[in-house]
């Protein structure tokens, strides 16, 4: 009996053996198992992924582009918006002198006339009266010493002006500086030191332009151009990071020019330096 059991439990594992061979048999040749078919999936994910990002970054290429050609769009309208911002204001300033010294552009001749020192007074008496128009010659003690052609003069200033409206800025340093030596004590003089200021600002020249607009402030404190002297002078210690040098001059102009464009400017700038905590 114990024989009889013990040959049936051997042919019971023999035939269990037989069944897990059988689920361990290798695929054959021409069946593709599991690995293979992930790799292949793999492959074919890889390709589109690498196709998707070629055709991105030939998308990202295209806008790109378009976004440059935009920008120098946008780039050349600002331009011309500055020149014509520039032309424009030169234009004011070149009317308002223009009115404020009506003998420097009249039609007919313009006396000559000394402006400088005690020669004042003496081109007053050489100017032509109903006496002396009637043929009587001045006496030579009250000829000028020291003259200023008007016609010249303006001619002098309308060039080295027109040179600044050109944005030919080295040039119109170099011409007002020119006229300020031929015409001291000139109708124009002080426009002609503030401008040398403005044309070196612009160049971002920023201590030659500080050096100007002092010079406005310093020598012509009755001109009309003090307060821009004053502002332009406050941006660039602003540049400087000279806080509070700039601070001075801008709650220095709003309380001088109270009123004016310039003060107001002033006004923003000061809140923009609080804001930015200056």
């Amino acid at each position: 009996m114990k024989k009889l059991s013990l040959a049936l439990a051997m042919a019971v594992a023999l035939m269990s053996a037989h069944a897990v061979s059988a689920e361990k048999k290798p695929v054959t040749a021409g069946t593709p198992n599991l690995e293979q078919r992930l790799g292949r999936l793999e492959r074919i994910l890889r390709n589109q992924s690498l196709a998707d990002i070629i055709l991105q970054l030939q998308q990202l290429q295209q806008e790109v582009q378009q976004l440059r050609g935009e920008v120098e769009l946008q780039k050349h309208s600002m331009d011309a918006m500055s020149r014509r911002q520039r032309d424009l204001y030169l234009d004011i300033d070149q009317r308002l002198s223009r009115m404020s010294r009506p003998t420097a552009v009249s039609s007919g001749p313009a006396p000559v006339v000394d402006l400088t020192g005690s020669g004042a007074a003496a081109a007053k008496q050489s100017v032509p009266t109903a006496e002396n128009t009637s043929g009587v010659k001045p006496t030579a003690a009250v000829t000028p010493t020291v003259s200023i052609d008007a016609k010249k003069e303006s001619a002098a200033y309308q060039k080295a002006f027109n040179l600044l409206k050109q944005g030919r800025y080295k040039e119109s340093i170099v011409a007002f500086r020119s006229f300020l030596k031929k015409f001291p004590g000139g109708s124009y003089d002080d426009n002609a030191q503030y401008w040398l200021g403005e044309a070196s600002y612009v160049s971002r020249d920023f201590d030659t332009a500080l050096s100007e607009f002092t010079k406005v402030i310093k020598h012509y404190p009755d001109s009309a151009k003090v307060p821009g002297a004053m502002l332009k002078s406050g941006y660039i210690h602003y540049e400087k990071r000279a806080w509070t040098t700039a601070r001075d001059l801008f709650e220095r102009l709003k309380k001088q020019y109270s009123g004016t464009t310039e003060a107001r400017l002033a006004t923003n700038r000061l809140d923009r330096m609080f804001k930015e905590g200056h």
